[in-house]
C-alpha cells in the first residue's frame, strides 16, 4: 500500500546507479564496536565515559570532576540513545499522497507513512527543485538555527548549508535567540559583540575583584554546557569565588536562583522584572548628583556623556532620574540602590551580567545602561574591575590554552547547475573532464545571477521567521537597513527545535502551516519533527565518529567521539544523508560536497592532522599531540594548557592603557553614550542614547492584562529542550508536569498547594504545570523553564507546561529585532477536572 501511495506521485528525480550508502569508515568500525566496557566521548555537557553492556550503552559519568558542582546532565546518556526515537524515514499522509497540495494545516495532527530511505532521498530532491524553479532562493529557508549535537565533523547546520549552497543557494538569517538585542546595539557602543568574547581571566578577577556581581546571570545553570562542550572549569572558579570571604557576592535578579542559592552570603536584590535600566539610571543619577562617578574616566575614554546627561537630569522630558524614581519603577528601596552604586564605585568592581534582561522589550538599553554605568564607574579595562556579558556563557573567562585548534567541514560556495541538471562548479572550483571538484577562481560569466547576493538580499534577523512566514514581502527597519521579507515555501531544519524555542507557539504554529514543505533531521519524535513533512531519523552523536574542542573560550582538549554504539533503526548520519541527496539532485555534484569523496575519517583524520602539524612547530607542545592513529586507539583526550599571559589576560586593557593606539572598533575609537549612528536612524524605540522605555507588559502597569510575570529562565536539567524526553525529568517533574515556582504569598491567595497541578493562561494561549511554592521567587513573580517540548497538538492546551506558548512574539526595537520571551503577564489557577495524558514525548499516529 506504502508503494502504490508513493507510485501516485509520478516519476522521481533518478538518483545515480548506487543510491546505496557511501562506504563510510564508521561502517567498517562497527565490527570493532565496544561490546561490553567504557567508552571516552565528549557533548555539550562535557566529557564522559559512556558504559556498554551487551552493545547497549548502560549509563555514563563525568570523565573529571572539577568542582562540587553537580552537572544534573552528564549521566543520561543512555536514555539520549533510546527514548522517543524516529526509527525509520516517514512522510506526513496529505503530503505524500498530494505534494502540490498537501494540506499543511494538518501538520501536527495528521497520520504518518513509513517510506523506503531512497524514496525519501528523491522526494526532497524532487521538491526542492520543483520549489526553487517556481519562487526562486528565496522560497528556500535552510538557516536551520538551533544547539546541534556537539562534534565538528557531524555538524548538521554546517553540512545542511553546505548542501544548499551547492546546490545553488537558500535564505539565511541573522542574529540569534540568545543575544539578539546586545549582539546589535554593543558594535554601536563598544565596537564589538562583547556576549561572545572572552572575558577578563577568572584568576584576575579572583585576585583583584573586592566585589563581583551576578546581574541577571545564572551560571551554576548555565555553565553545565557548552555551543562545543563543556571545558567545566567555570565550575571550579565559581567554587574558589565561594571560598573567599574577602570578595563580596551580591546577585540581581528577581528571582533567588540556583547562583544566589549556591552563594549563600550573597546579598540578593531583587527588582522588578524588566526594570533593570530605571535600576542603573538611579544608580546613575546618584553618582552623578553627587560628584562620586569617574569623571576622569567618562572623558578619556567615552563619548556623548553630555548628550545623555541633560535625559539623566530630566531637563528633556520633566523627569530625573532620580533614586525615589527608580524605586517606585523597579521595586526596589531607595537606600539599597544607593548603597549598591556606594558599594561598586568604592571598590574594585567586576559585573558579570546575563542576556536575560536584554531578552525583554527594548532589551538593547539593559546592557548599553550597564555600560554607561560601568564607565561612571570607571574601572573598564583595570584588573578585576569593569564588566562582562559571557562569564555565564561556556564558561567565558577561562584562560586560553595554548594549542591547536581543529577545523570543521566548511558551508561551501553558492554552486552552478546548467539546464541539463550537472553541476558545473562554484565561483571558487570547476568540476573537471574526470568528474572530480578542482578549487579555483572562476568568476561569474556576464549576466549570470549571483545567487550569493541574491541570497544575502532576503536575509532576515531569525527571531522575526513567524512575521516573515506570515507577511512575505513585508519591509522592516533592522540597524539601520531596510529588510524584505523573503517568501518561503520550502524550510529544511536540522539540529534544532524550533516549534519549542520560538514565542508565541499558538501564532508559529499557524506560520509553521504556510510553507509547502518543511524537512526535518532528527533522532527525536520532537515537536518539531511531528510538524514537519519529510522526515529522516537521525544518528545520535553516540552512534557514529567525531571528534570536538572543550572549551568554548579555553580550547583547552581536543576530544574524541568514538562511535559507542550500533545505529539505531534505520538512522543515519546527517553527512550520508546530503551526500545522497547530491546524488539525486546534480550530476557530479557529491564530489563537491564530499571532497572528491572523503567519509567521515577522511575528515576527521584531515583536520586532527592540520592540527598536529601546527602543533609540531612548537617544541615544548608537541608531545601532548600523538599521531592521529595512536590518539584515536588511545581513545583520550589531548590536553593544552593555559599561559601565564591568558591567566593575567584583562578586557579592555590595551584601549585603557592608549586608546589612540588601541581604538574600539566603534566611529569614535571610543565607548559611544550616545550613537551619532543611531541618531541618524531616527526609529521611535531606539533612542540615540540609553533610557528606560515601559515594557509592553510588565508588573507597573496601569491596566494588566494579567496579574503574574513570568520568566521563562534556563532549567538545570536541559539544554534547552535538549534531555526533555530522559528519565532525569522523573528528578523534577511536580504533578507530572514541568515545575512552576509561585511565591508563598501569590499561592495562599490562590489557593494553590505545593504539588498542585495548575492553569498557566494569558491571551496567547494556557499551559500545565506542577506548583512549587516557595519564596525564592518575589510576590508577583513565577518561573516556568524554558524549553519543555510543546504538547498541545490536540487541543490547545500544552500539557507539558511549555513556557513560550504564554510568550510574546514582538521585535526589541528596530535597531536589533531580537525576542522578547522574558517580557510576559501570566494568570495561574489551580487546575480543576481530571488531568489530560501527557503525550509529549509519544509517537505520533503512524497510517
Amino acid at each position: 500500500m506504502q508503494r502504490r501511495n508513493f507510485l501516485k506521485l509520478g516519476a522521481m528525480t533518478p538518483l545515480l546507479s548506487n543510491v546505496t550508502a557511501i562506504n563510510l569508515m564508521a561502517d567498517d568500525m562497527g565490527k570493532e564496536l565496544v561490546k561490553n566496557g567504557e567508552i571516552f566521548t565528549a557533548a555539550k555537557w562535557g566529557m564522559l565515559k559512556v558504559g556498554v553492556k551487551d552493545g547497549k550503552a548502560v549509563g555514563s559519568t563525568p570523565y573529571q570532576k572539577t568542582s562540587d558542582v553537580k552537572n544534573h546532565l552528564q549521566t543520561f546518556t543512555h536514555d539520549l540513545i533510546y527514548n522517543s526515537r524516529i526509527k525509520y524515514p516517514m512522510v506526513r499522509k496529505s503530503y505524500l499522497e498530494n505534494p502540490d497540495s498537501p494540506k499543511p494545516e494538518l501538520r501536527g495532527k495528521d497520520e504518518w507513512i513509513r517510506v523506503r530511505y531512497e524514496d525519501a532521498i528523491k522526494l526532497v530532491a524532487r521538491e526542492l527543485k520543483k520549489t526553487r524553479k517556481a519562487k526562486g532562493i528565496q522560497s528556500v529557508f535552510a538557516g536551520s538555527y538551533g544547539w546541534k549535537s556537539s562534534g565538528n565533523i557531524h555538524n548538521s547546520r554546517t553540512l545542511l548549508h553546505r548542501f544548499m549552497n551547492l546546490s545553488g543557494g537558500y535564505v539565511g538569517y541573522t542574529g540569534d535567540y540568545s543575544t539578539g538585542a546586545s549582539q546589535v546595539i554593543m558594535p554601536h557602543v563598544m565596537g564589538s559583540i562583547e556576549v561572545y568574547e572572552q572575558q577578563t581571566s577568572w584568576p584576575v578577577v579572583l585576585n583583584n575583584s573586592k566585589v563581583v556581581v551576578f546581574w541577571g546571570a545564572n551560571p551554576i545553570t548555565t555553565l553545565s554546557v557548552g555551543f562545543s562542550s563543556s571545558d567545566e572549569q567555570g565550575f571550579k572558579y565559581l567554587e574558589d569565588l565561594k571560598k573567599r570571604a574577602d570578595i563580596k557576592v551580591i546577585v540581581i535578579d528577581p528571582i533567588k536562583s540556583e547562583t544566589a542559592q549556591y552563594f549563600d552570603k550573597s546579598k540578593w536584590i531583587a527588582p522588578r522584572p524588566n526594570t533593570d535600566v530605571a535600576m542603573m539610571l538611579g544608580m546613575a543619577h546618584y553618582l552623578y548628583t553627587s560628584g562620586k562617578f569617574n569623571k576622569d574616566f567618562i572623558d578619556t575614554y567615552t563619548v556623548g556623556f553630555d548628550k545623555f546627561l541633560p535625559y539623566l537630569l530630566g531637563k528633556t522630558d520633566g523627569t530625573p532620574k532620580t533614586l525615589e524614581w527608580a524605586s517606585k519603577i523597579c521595586g526596589i528601596k531607595e537606600d539599597v540602590i544607593k548603597e549598591l552604586a556606594d558599594v561598586l564605585i568604592d571598590n574594585r568592581s567586576m559585573i558579570m551580567s546575563g542576556w536575560a534582561i536584554q531578552r525583554a522589550d527594548h532589551g538593547e538599553q539593559a546592557h548599553w545602561m550597564l555600560v554607561t554605568l560601568a564607565s561612571m564607574i570607571g574601572q573598564i579595562g583595570l584588573e578585576g574591575g569593569g564588566f562582562g556579558l559571557s562569564y555565564h556563557y561556556a564558561n567565558g573567562g577561562n584562560p586560553t590554552c595554548k594549542g591547536a585548534v581543529i577545523g570543521g567541514i566548511n558551508r561551501g560556495d553558492i554552486g552552478r547547475i546548467d539546464k541539463n541538471g550537472e553541476f558545473i562548479g562554484t565561483a571558487n572550483g570547476v568540476i573537471d573532464a574526470n568528474g572530480k571538484f578542482i578549487p579555483g577562481s572562476t568568476p561569474l560569466i556576464k549576466g549570470e545571477i549571483d545567487w550569493a547576493v541574491e541570497a544575502k538580499k532576503y536575509t532576515f534577523p531569525i527571531a522575526r521567521i513567524v512575521d516573515v512566514l506570515l507577511n512575505p514581502g513585508k519591509v522592516i527597519d533592522h540597524d539601520g537597513r531596510k529588510v524584505t521579507y523573503p517568501d518561503i515555501d520550502f524550510i529544511y531544519w536540522v539540529g534544532g527545535n524550533p516549534i519549542v524555542h520560538h514565542q508565541d507557539t499558538n501564532v508559529l504554529i499557524k506560520a509553521w502551516q504556510k510553507p509547502r514543505t518543511i524537512v526535518v533531521h532528527d533522532p527525536y519524535w520532537t515537536p518539531s519533527a511531528k510538524m514537519a513533512d519529510i522526515v529522516f531519523p537521525i544518528t545520535t552523536q553516540y552512534e557514529r565518529n567525531d571528534m570536538t574542542m572543550t572549551g568554548d573560550y579555553s580550547n583547552d582538549h581536543i576530544a574524541p567521539m568514538k562511535q559507542v554504539v550500533e545505529k539505531y533503526a534505520e538512522a543515519k548520519d546527517d553527512y550520508q544523508i546530503f551526500t545522497d541527496l547530491c546524488k539525486a539532485y546534480a550530476k557530479n555534484l557529491v564530489m563537491a560536497y564530499t571532497d572528491n569523496g572523503k567519509d567521515e575519517f577522511d575528515w576527521i583524520k584531515s583536520f586532527y592532522n592540520d592540527a598536529y602539524d601546527k602543533i609540531l612547530a612548537i617544541p615544548e607542545l608537541a608531545s601532548e599531540m600523538k599521531p592521529f592513529d595512536e590518539f584515536w586507539k588511545e581513545n583520550k583526550p589531548v590536553k593544552f594548557y593555559s599561559t601565564p599571559e591568558s591567566e593575567a589576560w584583562v578586557r579592555h586593557a590595551e584601549f585603557r592603557q592608549d586608546p589612540i593606539l588601541n581604538p574600539l572598533g566603534t566611529p569614535s575609537g571610543l565607548i559611544e553614550i550616545y550613537s551619532e549612528t543611531i541618531e541618524k536612524m531616527g526609529y521611535d524605540d531606539c533612542a540615540a542614547h540609553p533610557m528606560w522605555y515601559e515594557p509592553v507588559e510588565w508588573l507597573g502597569m496601569s491596566d494588566k492584562p494579567a496579574q503574574l510575570h513570568m520568566l521563562s529562565v534556563h532549567s538545570p536539567y536541559r539544554l534547552h529542550s535538549q534531555l526533555n524526553q530522559t528519565s532525569l525529568r522523573d528528578t523534577y517533574a511536580v504533578a507530572g508536569r514541568e515545575p512552576i515556582w509561585i511565591n508563598t504569598k501569590d499561592a495562599k491567595a490562590k489557593g494553590i498547594k505545593n504539588g498542585d497541578l495548575v492553569r498557566v493562561f494569558n491571551s496567547r494561549g494556557e499551559v500545565l504545570a506542577g506548583a512549587v511554592i516557595t519564596d525564592n521567587v518575589i510576590p508577583g513573580v513565577v518561573r516556568l523553564a524554558q524549553g519543555a517540548w510543546y504538547d498541545g497538538f490536540d487541543a490547545g492546551l500544552c500539557k507539558n507546561g511549555n513556557s513560550n506558548v504564554l510568550t510574546i512574539d514582538k521585535a526589541t526595537s528596530k535597531l536589533s529585532n531580537g525576542n522578547i520571551s522574558q517580557t510576559a503577564l501570566v494568570n495561574i489557577e489551580k487546575f480543576k477536572g481530571e488531568a489530560p495524558k501527557l503525550t509529549a514525548f509519544s509517537e505520533p499516529k503512524f497510517a
